[in-house]
Parts: structure tokens; C-alpha cells; sequence
């Protein structure tokens, strides 16, 4: 194929892909933010509820401690139960895993969410487990995996198009891509911290809780973790100065 033909194509492909990624439009039905979005609600319920066991055998299963795996139900139950995600049409579903190493939690579309029993057992308090829970439910609330994954499907179209009109596999791009959508990442995991203080604050849990998590994950780290701008996440020690500043403005404006 000649070096015109095969850019022409490339701009097709990329053009097939901007179209469609903007016509992925959707308003959220708790927030009535219009977002680009892959998925419908009830997609996200399923695809949630489909991969919760492999996400689940991932981490080596739930962690079989009954009194444990209550404790993390009240508090996540209250937590929607007091905010708008207890009338949103998501179906919330918490579960603790048996991994003792990694320190994680996080949400599946539609509301399944997990933590790590590596996280659990260096928590101190029910209002620092209510920060990490309302966090992960801020993400499901803003449907920040439908947003990524079109967010992937338009990259992939862009690659693609690129890979044709050159003739290079384009590692380059793939790179920047990748970069593109760790931004938007980054952008979602300060988006759920300030969901995460407002629903601790609506459910009578001490927010500032959420500061002490963030210590917690930043000791949990060493204090080596890799260059913040290379990262999904921010760093703690911004995040705990962004905490602080959503902090103060909702002791000025209290949230009922």
C-alpha cells in the first residue's frame, strides 16, 4: 500500500474513532454530569457482578473471619444508606480478601468493592475503614471504569490509526496513550477522595479519618513509591494537603 494510502486510511480510522467516542454521551444518574461513557448503568451492574469471582480468586479469596466481614458490610451499608448511593441505581456489594501482602481496595462498575485484609489489619478505626469505602464508592458513583474504558477504546482507535498511516507498530504513541488515560486516572482518584469526605461527613464519620488512611498507604509504601507523575494515584502527601482543603470547605458548608 502506497505512504498516501495508507495515511488516508489512518485518518479515517482515527476519525471513526473521535466520532464514536463522542457520541458516547450519557447523563449520570446521580450526579447529572453528561460523561463519555461505554457502558449503561445496568452494563456496569453486570460487568461488576460477572467479574467480582475472578477478582475475588485474584486476591486468594474472601478472608474467612465472619465478625470482620460484618464490620465491613455496616459500615459500607451505612455509607450508602446516608447518601445519595442508597438511591442511585447501583447495587453495592462489599468484600474483604484474604490477601494479607497488598494493600489495596477498590471498585468494579456498578458497586462491587473490595479491600485487602493487608489494609484492613492497619486501619485503627471504623471512621478510617469509612474512608477508604466511601472513596471507593465516590468512584462507583462517577463511573470512572465506564469514563477509562472509553477512555481505552478511543486511544486503541487513535494507535490503531496511527499504526496504519506509518507502517510502525508505534510504541511512541502507545506510551502517550497510556499517559493520557494515567492522567484522567489520577483526576478520578481526587474526584473519589472529596466523594469519600462527603459521604464520611453525611454518615457521621470523622472525616478526618481519611488523612490518617492516607498516612497509613504512604507508611504501607516505604516512602519509595514510583515518581507521583508516572502513577494512577497522586501522591499522599498531596493528597493529604488536598484532603485537608476539602476538610476545611465542608466544616464552612456543612453536607446533610
Amino acid at each position: 500500500m502506497s505512504y498516501k494510502g495508507r495515511i488516508l486510511i489512518g485518518v479515517v480510522i482515527a476519525l471513526i474513532a473521535v466520532v464514536s467516542y463522542f457520541m458516547k454521551t450519557d447523563e449520570n444518574p446521580v450526579t447529572g454530569e453528561k460523561q463519555k461513557v461505554s457502558l449503561t448503568v445496568d452494563e456496569e451492574i453486570r460487568l461488576g457482578i460477572q467479574s467480582a469471582p475472578e477478582m475475588i480468586a485474584e486476591f486468594g479469596g474472601e478472608y474467612r473471619d465472619r465478625k470482620l466481614q460484618d464490620m465491613v458490610d455496616r459500615v459500607g451499608n451505612k455509607l450508602v444508606q446516608s447518601t445519595e448511593a442508597g438511591s442511585s441505581p447501583y447495587k453495592f456489594d462489599f468484600h474483604l480478601l484474604a490477601d494479607e501482602k497488598t494493600v489495596n481496595a477498590f471498585a468494579l462498575p456498578g458497586g462491587q468493592i473490595f479491600i485487602t485484609y493487608a489494609l484492613l489489619k492497619r486501619l485503627k478505626s471504623e471512621d478510617q475503614l469509612a474512608g477508604v469505602l466511601g472513596h471507593e464508592i465516590g468512584h462507583v458513583i462517577n463511573r470512572h471504569s465506564a469514563e477509562h474504558i472509553a477512555q481505552q477504546e478511543l486511544t486503541e482507535g487513535l494507535v490503531r490509526a496511527t499504526d496504519i498511516a506509518t507502517g510502525d507498530p508505534g510504541m511512541l504513541q502507545r506510551f502517550i496513550g497510556n499517559m493520557v488515560n494515567m492522567k484522567y486516572s489520577r483526576g478520578d482518584e481526587l474526584e473519589s477522595d472529596e466523594y469519600g469526605v462527603k459521604y464520611m461527613y453525611q454518615s457521621d464519620y470523622n472525616p478526618e479519618a481519611m488523612i490518617e488512611v492516607m498516612q497509613i498507604l504512604k507508611e504501607a509504601s516505604g516512602g519509595s513509591g514510583q515518581p507521583e507523575f508516572m502513577s494512577t494515584h497522586p501522591s499522599p502527601d498531596n493528597r493529604i494537603e488536598r484532603l485537608k482543603d476539602i476538610i476545611a470547605k465542608y466544616k464552612k458548608s456543612p453536607v446533610k
